[in-house]
């Protein structure tokens, strides 16, 4: 497969890898309605460490990625400031890009490449990824998503035809009518190993099919109209309401109760399921026409902005009902959505109306770098939640529901800049981080706690990991975190009794690994820089 070469790519190819992690940290103050867990989050803070902060918590989860990076026009006004360790990129550092820089495709790939790569890492193995662009990288971007996510993945190359009126500006003549949008992913269809789940035990003439979760994750504040009571209309049995409400509206419940694709158990304990049908599975982007949001332009996306801020805040941003189409494809139903290059919050508000709409649960994280993180990006999606006034009569138009975390990135965590700062890392930033770094397992959006007095914080189809830590010196210097024998013994029961080994992390031990192997535990020294903070 031929593949794409620029300057710099040498030094850039594994950059992604030396990013140091750096852990999420909530900043209630900006958030809306937060939920402990499985909320949406924004982001403030620069793509490539947000975007490796993500790993430990949501790797190979992502159904849908969609991003609007800079077009690199020359008018954009970014620069390039990634640190690489290499003299010709620290020579681009913070020096704007611009029409007259030669060297401007260079950056923007090198720019590029490291972020892909990690979105890569973050996109589950049936997920879809977009990207939006124009005429100035779309052959560049082409190669270079060949060759990143694989030439096999490709799935269609979008047109939208974002201007409604001709432009006259062109030195060429021509006017510039459209933008492209870049997808990669998989099929879902092509999947043999989802093939099993499905049979057909009451030969219904629509084929085979598996019982799907019906019960909700969103609280009664978050999404009001997910929670009611469930009642069978033929046998009248009430099965109450899941603390979480359902997936589906009360409308949607109608229809799939008429369509006979409820499975209603006879007791009222029980939790209904809904029939999915294999057939429905098929690759979601069969009839879907590749000139997408046909009368949607980038003067609906302006329209929106000053509809909500009573001004023009945001210079073109995308309209919330081109990415709704675009999520429809990735995300039909329920999952994450992921936008890095955030700018106004678009992506946010498809999302939120999308749910409300058809009653999916989908999450979004958004991600933003510039100062207007707070003040446009999650401005927008409060507003939108809440409801915004009515510019006709200045009443509150009804607001979309919904919450979100508002996090910025804390300092890095990683073997050579743990202890760069003054404090030591909290419990569970440092867990999920030692749990990517060790056996790339991701916890998901779980905010990791020592379960016991031992320490244990995940456990994974095999083994038990255990943090003997405290973000303390004293705790680290003294005994208490210390693995002795007593504790190895207690550890190594638990395991037993769930058919797990176990991983030990902690500062040091007072046990022999030849004992603690015939124990079925592996210990791991904390890394090196917290080792020798506490000595």
């Amino acid at each position: 497969m031929p593949t794409l070469d620029f300057k710099g790519k040498q030094h850039i190819y594994a950059h992604h890898l030396t990013v140091p992690y750096r852990p999420l940290v909530p900043d209630a103050g900006r958030s809306l309605n937060p939920m402990e867990a499985e909320d949406n989050l924004i982001i403030h803070g620069d793509n490539l460490h947000a975007l490796k902060a993500l790993l430990p918590h949501y790797a190979g989860k992502v159904k849908c990625i969609y991003i609007d990076p800079p077009y690199n026009t020359g008018n954009e006004g970014w620069a390039y400031n990634d640190n690489v360790n290499s003299l010709l990129m620290r020579e681009w550092l913070d020096k704007t890009v611009d029409g007259e820089d030669l060297e401007r495709h260079d950056k923007w790939l090198c720019m590029m490449w490291p972020r892909l790569h990690l979105l890569k890492e973050l996109l589950a193995e049936d997920g879809v990824i977009f990207v939006s662009i124009d005429d100035n990288e779309q052959h560049h971007l082409r190669m270079m998503m060949d060759e990143i996510f694989g030439e096999e993945s490709f799935l269609a190359e979008l047109v939208w035809k974002s201007r409604q009126n001709r432009d006259n500006r062109n030195v060429t003549g021509a006017s510039i009518d459209h933008e492209y949008i870049l997808c990669y992913g998989t099929s879902i269809r092509g999947d043999e190993r989802k093939t099993g789940l499905y049979s057909n035990p009451d030969n219904d003439p629509r084929g085979d099919w598996a019982s799907g979760n019906m019960v909700g994750l969103a609280t009664v504040e978050a999404r009001p109209n997910l929670h009611f009571d469930l009642i069978d209309p033929e046998t009248g049995i009430n099965y109450g309401c899941p603390p979480r409400g359902w997936r589906y509206d009360q409308s949607r419940m109608a229809e799939l109760a008429s369509e006979g694709r409820i499975l209603w158990p006879e007791n009222p304990e029980g939790r209904p399921r809904v029939k999915v049908f294999l057939d429905e599975l098929q690759n979601t982007f069969t009839g879907f026409s590749s000139i997408v949001a046909d009368g949607i332009f980038t003067r609906n996306g302006t329209r929106e902005i000053e509809e909500i801020f009573g001004s023009r805040v945001f210079e073109f941003p995308k309209s919330y009902e081109l990415i709704r189409q675009l999520i429809l494809q990735g995300c039909p139903d329920d999952g994450i959505v992921l936008d890095s290059f955030a700018g106004s919050g678009t992506t946010a508000h498809a999302v939120l109306a999308l749910n409300q709409g058809d009653g999916g649960n989908r999450k979004f994280i958004l991600v933003e770098c510039e100062d207007y993180a707070d003040t446009i990006t999650a401005e927008r999606v409060r507003r939108v939640i809440n409801g915004v006034p009515d510019a006709r009569d200045t009443a509150l138009r009804e607001g979309l529901g919904g919450s979100f975390t508002y996090c910025t990135l804390g300092a890095p965590i990683d073997v050579e800049g743990m202890l760069t700062g003054d404090e030591l890392p909290e419990y569970s930033a440092l867990a999920a981080y030692l749990l990517h770094t060790s056996d790339g397992l991701s916890a998901g959006t779980s905010k990791l706690t020592p379960q016991n007095e031992d320490g244990l914080f995940y456990s994974s189809d095999s083994t038990d990991y255990h943090l003997l830590y405290e973000p303390d010196l004293d705790y680290l210097r003294n005994s208490d975190g210390m693995l002795n024998e007593e504790r190895a013994r207690r550890i190594s029961q638990l395991g037993k009794q769930n058919g797990r080994k176990a991983v030990v992390f902690g500062p040091g031990k007072y046990i022999g690994q030849r004992e603690l192997t015939s124990l079925g535990i592996i210990f791991c020294q904390l890394p090196y820089e917290i080792h020798k903070a506490a000595h």
